[in-house]
Parts: structure tokens; C-alpha cells; sequence
């Protein structure tokens, strides 16, 4: 038995270790507990400069790029300029975990060189910082991954996914935090401890990749990546106001990444792209598979980025599409804002000419036992075996000591469920596997029936959802992920995309509804507009498996169209 004071000295000089790597010029006053909001700190704090403010609060990578390959911004001070911003993230928000400033310069340094001496940038990110979530391995940096038995293991080689952004000429610069076990939809662990969201220091900013939700909505990043196995991407990404992309199995390269429940390939975990933009979630999407990864990973497809597939060729061309709109999924009814933010959507797509419908529901709670099965097949053995490495204790509640906001909650709807999880044997999950196929299959039925009600002569071409039933919440109160995790069981490439605020004259708490469950009950009573006023608002964007080009091309039509909708339509969308 490892003694506690083993495992926690071992935090402590992790924690002490990290905050040595920050320059010490870097280090800012940090305001009072009671200043929730910190999104400003970073213009007001005095440690960057008029240019840094500027090149940080170019959101749009697109143009980040042109004024990099322009030589207008070189590849050091664009650097620079982030890593200064990340650092104050990291100091109000806890989100990184390996800070390396000297190895991202080096890299910027060399960048700007061939630039200057060939004309040519490296590559389509030439120059761009980019961040990582703390599984994407750098040789000589330790990958934590939330575990304290990680602590000390330096990797010997960079992952298929740090290859090719070097290929491509970016510059990786920070790592960021995750949820110890990375199977929670918040961030807290205990080598570095727990993340919190920038709007509201008070509220998660979710998980699993929720330190780079925190970092990029610090606009201390301008483009990150994270992982999803069951909404890790994108619950951040709606509660941190981002865009992101949850691509299908198999279509960007995890090769020599870490992970939790490695081996488990029922229901696999992606990576994909986190931004302020859905410029960013383009370019990065395209410049890795136009690096051909499947010549570095293996189990990737054999799939180059396709334009007629971002033309919507096969949508119609995109003209006039149909949406279908997931009021409620059955389980979970979402809170207020949400239900606005999807009658904004539905508003805005019929001004810009398109066609809405309602989507119905398909075996909902099937598809969901079944995911959920499939994630404890092994009765939690994998979490305790890595916590009995280091002898720290596994974490089995993101409830902060002091629980300001308690759960009302006796346990998440998804445990009465799936029932008392235990380690099922290989052909009990071959059941499951094979009942997952047949879902699949059921679903897929069910959408191409939907030619019926649509009028284009096509199926419905993209589900409008939420991606969490509540904005962000206080910590250790995000409990429900089937939103999200629908698309993961079913393998449906999806966007997340924010459309709103949390406006507490607009979002009047609701009148009681037949409850789906006793956890949808406790959602309803958590919601109150002290709480979440001000917090952003997300909505999923859904469409079929191995169709990331048409999404992307559909998310950017919604976001466009939102954007053109007048300010009085958004405030008269609730009715």
C-alpha cells in the first residue's frame, strides 16, 4: 500500500514544477473570488501590449494565417503574444498543464527562418500556436493525463497528431487539463486540480477537454485540440461559447495519443478541433487530412478532405436544406435559454430560405443503456488499476468540499439505467457490440424516412440539438451527456456552434413538466437565472457518419444565418 503522503508530495512538486516554468515577469495580480467574470483580465492586466491585445483578439484563423505567411506577424510574436495570454488563463482558470516557453519559441524562431530565407511557409499552420489537451504525447514532455502514476514519465516520441501539425508547420505550446479518469464532463484531478469556466469562476467549464475550453475561451489560444468519446469536445465547447467538431471514428489520427480505457473500441474516442471561429475548425480539419494521416495511423481511412462534399453536392448544394430541430430528447428537457437559442436557429435558418422541421426521437433510451454499458464493460477496473499505480484515490464526485450549489441528485439517471456496473465477460460485450450494430442500423432507417416530411426530396440533412440540456452549471453538477453521447453511440460527425447568452429577462425559469426521469426533475429545479446569467449558449449541429466536409459547410451556413438574423427576431424568437 503507497502511503498518502507519497502520492500528494508527488502533486505538490508537479504543481511547484509547473509554476516554475512560468517567467516570473508573467505573473499577474490575480482579482478576488468575487470577480466571477475574468474574460477582461487579460486587456487590463497589464502584461500584454497593444499589439498582443491585437493579435490574440484576432479570432478568425484564417486571417491569423495571412498575416503569418505575409510576414506582417511573425511566427515569435504571434507566439508570444498567446503564450502570455495562456499563462494569465492559467493563473484565473487553472486550464494548462505542461508549460514549456523556451521549447515553443525555439519552434517559432525556426519557423520565421525559412519563411525569411525561402518566401514559402512550411506548411498550411505555418507559425500558428497551437494547443493540446494533456494526451497528445511531445517526446520529452511528461502527458499526466489526469494521473498521478504519470508524474516523471517523459515520452520518447511525439504522437501521429503532433507529426503532422509540425509537418504542417504550427507550433504546439501548451497542454492543457483534463478530469482524472477523462470519463467526466468537468475537469479536476488531483496533480493539478480543477478547471473553471471564465465566465463565471464559480460554474464548469466543463469536460473532458474542458482546460482547453477555458484557455481558448480565454482567447489565450487560437486553436485547440481535444478528444470526445462521449461529448468531451463539444460539452466544453458549448459551455466556453466555441465551435468545434466531433468527426467520426477513424477519420483524424489518436495513434500514440494516451487514454483512458485503452483498448476499448466499441465506441471510440476522436480528436477534433476547439475555436473561436469555424474558420479554425475548418483549417485544421482539412490540413490533417490532406497531410494523408493514414500513412501514419493505421486504423484512419483512406479518405482525403473532399470540396464537393463542403459544397454539399450531396445536400442539394445547399440552397435550400431542411433541419430538423431536437426539441427534447426524452430524457433530459433543456433549461430555458436552450429552448430559446433553438427557436433562434429555427428562426434564422427560415429567413435564410431553408426549411425546418421536428425531429422525431428513436430509441433514445436503448441507444443510451447500451453506450453506457459499453463504457463500464469492465466494472471500472481500468480506473483502479491506474489509481492503484500511484496509491491516490479514484475521484467518484466532481463536488467541490464545500458543495455552494448541492446536487438534489442521489445518483445520475444514467446509473439506474445501466444498474450496478460489473466486468462483463467478452461475449456479454459482443452482445452489446452486436445490439449497438443493430441500433445503428435502426436509426439510420429512421432518418432516411424522414424523405417523407422534408420537401426537398432528400432526408432530413443535418438535427439541430442541444449538446448539454443546461449551459454550464456549478461545479460537480453536470451529470447528464446524452445529448451529446447519442452521436458518439450512432458515430454521427457533429459541430457544436454558440448562438447566445443566458439572459435572465428573456429566460424566465418555466412552469413544472411531466418529468422524463427523476434527473431530468433535479435539472429542472437547478436552473435559476442568478446562476447562469450571462453564461454562453450552444447548440449541436448533427449530421451522418463520415460527412465532416458537409457539416462544417452546414455549421457555417446556421452561423452565418444566426448572424444575419435582426436583434429584434432574436428577442421575439421566444414565442
Amino acid at each position: 500500500m503507497i502511503a498518502e503522503d507519497s502520492w500528494k508530495s508527488i502533486c505538490s512538486a508537479k504543481k511547484a514544477a509547473q509554476f516554475a516554468a512560468i517567467p516570473s515577469q508573467w505573473i499577474i495580480n490575480i482579482p478576488p473570488e468575487t470577480e466571477t467574470n475574468i474574460l477582461g483580465v487579460p486587456a487590463h492586466c497589464g502584461l500584454l501590449s497593444k499589439r498582443e491585445l491585437e493579435i490574440t483578439e484576432t479570432i478568425d484563423v484564417a486571417l491569423l494565417l495571412e498575416r503569418l505567411h505575409s510576414m506582417e506577424w511573425s511566427s515569435v510574436e504571434v507566439t508570444t503574444a498567446f503564450y502570455k495570454r495562456a499563462i494569465v488563463a492559467q493563473q484565473l482558470t487553472n486550464c494548462l498543464t505542461e508549460i514549456f516557453v523556451d521549447r515553443a519559441l525555439k519552434r517559432a524562431r525556426e519557423l520565421d527562418d525559412i519563411l525569411i530565407k525561402t518566401g514559402k511557409p512550411v506548411g498550411p499552420l505555418h507559425g500558428l500556436p497551437i494547443s493540446l489537451k494533456d494526451q497528445f504525447t511531445m517526446k520529452g514532455l511528461e502527458t499526466v493525463m489526469g494521473y498521478v502514476s504519470r508524474v516523471g514519465k517523459d515520452a520518447d516520441s511525439d504522437c501521429v497528431l503532433v507529426e503532422l501539425l509540425n509537418e504542417c508547420g504550427a507550433v504546439p505550446f501548451v497542454r492543457t487539463n483534463v478530469p482524472q479518469t477523462l470519463m467526466w464532463g468537468e475537469t479536476h484531478n488531483h496533480v493539478f486540480g480543477r478547471t473553471t469556466n471564465p465566465y463565471n469562476r464559480k460554474l464548469t467549464p466543463g469536460g473532458s477537454s474542458g482546460g482547453e475550453g477555458a484557455l481558448l475561451a480565454m482567447k489565450g489560444s487560437p486553436l485547440g485540440i481535444g478528444t470526445d468519446i462521449a461529448g468531451s469536445l463539444r460539452i466544453p465547447s458549448a459551455f466556453c461559447g466555441l465551435y468545434t467538431l466531433r468527426p467520426s471514428y477513424e477519420r483524424l489520427p489518436y495513434c500514440g495519443a494516451v487514454n483512458a480505457l485503452e483498448g476499448q473500441e466499441s465506441i471510440s474516442s476522436v480528436l477534433g478541433p476547439m475555436a473561436n471561429s469555424m474558420s479554425g475548425v475548418k483549417i485544421f480539419t482539412k490540413a490533417i487530412m490532406d497531410a494523408k494521416p493514414w500513412k501514419k495511423d493505421p486504423l484512419v481511412l483512406r479518405k482525403e478532405w473532399s470540396e464537393s462534399e463542403y459544397r454539399l453536392e450531396n445536400h442539394g448544394g445547399g440552397t435550400r436544406l431542411c433541419f430538423a430541430i431536437m426539441w427534447d430528447n426524452g430524457v433530459v428537457r433543456p433549461h430555458p435559454p436552450l429552448e430559446r437559442a433553438m427557436k433562434m436557429t429555427k428562426a434564422a435558418l427560415e429567413a435564410a430560405g431553408h426549411k425546418v422541421i421536428d425531429w422525431e426521437s428513436h430509441r433514445h433510451l436503448e441507444i443510451y443503456k447500451n453506450a453506457e454499458t459499453i463504457f463500464v464493460a469492465d466494472g471500472g477496473h481500468d480506473y483502479h488499476v491506474q489509481c492503484e499505480l500511484s496509491g491516490e484515490p479514484l475521484i467518484t464526485t466532481m463536488l467541490p468540499e464545500d458543495e455552494t450549489h448541492p446536487s438534489g441528485l442521489s445518483e445520475p439517471f444514467v446509473k439506474t439505467l445501466v444498474g450496478e456496473a460489473s466486468h462483463l465477460s467478452a461475449y456479454d460485450l459482443w452482445q452489446l457490440q452486436k445490439e449497438k450494430r443493430d441500433l445503428r442500423k435502426s436509426h439510420l432507417d429512421h432518418w432516411e424516412r424522414t424523405v417523407s416530411r422534408t420537401g426537398t426530396g432528400r432526408p432530413v440533412d443535418a438535427i439541430i440539438s442541444p449538446a448539454v440540456a443546461y449551459t454550464a452549471v456549478p461545479h460537480g453538477l453536470n451529470t447528464d451527456s446524452f445529448y451529446t453521447t447519442l452521436c458518439n453511440a450512432l458515430d454521427y460527425a457533429c459541430c457544436v456552434f454558440p448562438v447566445t447568452y443566458v439572459d435572465s429577462k428573456l429566460d424566465l425559469p418555466q412552469l413544472p413538466h411531466k418529468f422524463h426521469n427523476h434527473e431530468d426533475e433535479a435539472i429542472y429545479r437547478l436552473y435559476s437565472t442568478d446562476i447562469f446569467s450571462g453564461c454562453p449558449v450552444g447548440l449541436q449541429l448533427i449530421g451522418r457518419s463520415q460527412e465532416e466536409e458537409a457539416v462544417i459547410a452546414m455549421t457555417e451556413i446556421v452561423d452565418d444565418a444566426l448572424k444575419r438574423l435582426p436583434s429584434k427576431r432574436l428577442e421575439s424568437s421566444r414565442g
